[in-house]
């Protein structure tokens, strides 16, 4: 209870603080970013080689510095000093379909990122506590009948479905490894499928397949719908997931900073099991798209059929629960990608010449990571 003390309901605790936001200029990485500042903190380094990101994500602020690089790089590791109260490692290599594209590229920029950052800030005495983004697909069982909330303490499964998931998995061993013998103050905040303002499809470099610009379920059905294209919807939508709003993924983030126990493990989750095929009629409701839902086979590589995320440890350890219901953060996601659509345009444009037909939008959105 006396960790719980500094941080209050809306995850404040950052006032006056250093901070290293590793992924910073990404999806989620900004919005922290853009909460930190809210929340009157100091100083803010972020480190991102823009692989999947655009610069123009980032907030133009004097307490903001970015390194553009990659954490793995020594010439930027060596640029980072013991100055920071908190640091959060956000980097990753985005995401399933591109780490099975490129093993390689995924372990460079997914492994290799947190070993090396971890190397470096184990000798830092001034962090209260360093927070990894993990992933919540990785624990979750390979069912597509009832699904049961997935638990901070289930059991690792070894049949994992791609490059991706198993760096995430391994990056938690690595932080329990760093706390448990090298006195790093890791806490691992399990992230569920994140939707909301500031995910850009097809920014950063290319990565191998489509999912670099079809990313995610959520921006790209809302991106299709505001085009007025059919949303391609696999095994008949009968995948579910756990949606959470950014927003409610960032307060999550700090709580884990401020109020999280060293070594331990929290879901930020929603706890709502919502159907791939409810959201795709929920965008085009939203929306006002008359396109019909293009139905498909299933995905070759992904069993991982219903799932969700338990969310009672987090409540009773953080005091974290999520706010934004699906519709509010759907209705707010709709209306920010509505307001930036020639920037999402743009950058899904820089891959034209790797998608044939991506101009007139009839690549297929396969991308329910």
């Amino acid at each position: 209870m006396a960790a719980r003390a500094v941080a209050g309901p809306n995850g404040e605790g950052l006032a006056g603080h250093a901070i290293l936001v590793v992924g910073g200029a990404g999806f989620v990485g900004s919005n922290l970013v853009r909460q930190a500042l809210a929340l009157a903190c100091r100083r803010i380094v972020v480190v991102d080689n823009l692989l999947s990101a655009e610069r123009e994500n980032l907030p133009a602020d004097p307490r903001v510095e970015l390194i553009e690089g990659s954490i793995a790089d020594d010439a930027v590791l060596a640029r980072l000093d013991d100055e920071f109260d908190y640091v959060f490692h956000l980097a990753t290599y985005h995401g399933n379909q591109s780490s099975i594209a490129n093993p390689l590229a995924d372990h460079d920029n997914n492994l290799i990122t947190t070993l090396k950052l971890y190397e470096r800030i184990k000798q830092f005495r001034r962090p209260r506590k360093v927070v990894y983004a993990a992933s919540g697909c990785t624990l979750a069982p390979h069912t597509f009948d009832r699904a049961e909330a997935t638990a901070e303490d289930g059991p690792v499964p070894l049949e994992l479905d791609s490059p991706y998931q198993i760096s995430k998995v391994v990056g938690e061993f690595y932080s329990v490894y760093y706390h448990t013998h090298q006195g790093l103050p890791t806490v691992r905040a399990r992230f569920q499928n994140v939707c909301g303002p500031g995910e850009i499809l097809g920014a950063g470099q290319w990565r191998g397949t489509p999912a670099t610009v079809w990313r995610n379920v959520t921006p790209t059905f809302v991106y299709r719908a505001l085009k007025q294209q059919p949303l391609t919807v696999e095994n008949g939508g009968m995948a579910t997931r756990d949606f959470i709003y950014v927003e409610d993924i960032v307060r999550g983030l700090v709580l884990c900073a401020v109020a999280g126990k060293p070594g331990d493990v929290y879901n930020l989750a929603s706890g709502v099991e919502t159907s791939v095929l409810d959201l795709a009629r929920l965008v085009n409701e939203l929306t006002g798209n008359p396109a019909p839902l293009d139905f498909r086979p299933p995905r070759e590589w992904d069993r991982s059929g219903k799932r969700f995320g338990s969310t009672e440890k987090a409540k009773r350890m953080l005091g974290f629960e999520a706010r934004i219901a699906l519709r509010e953060g759907l209705e707010r996601t709709i209306a920010w990608t509505r307001a930036n659509l020639p920037l999402i345009d743009r950058c899904i444009e820089k891959h034209a010449g790797r998608i044939p037909g991506l101009l007139r939008q009839d690549s297929q959105s396969r991308a329910y990571e």
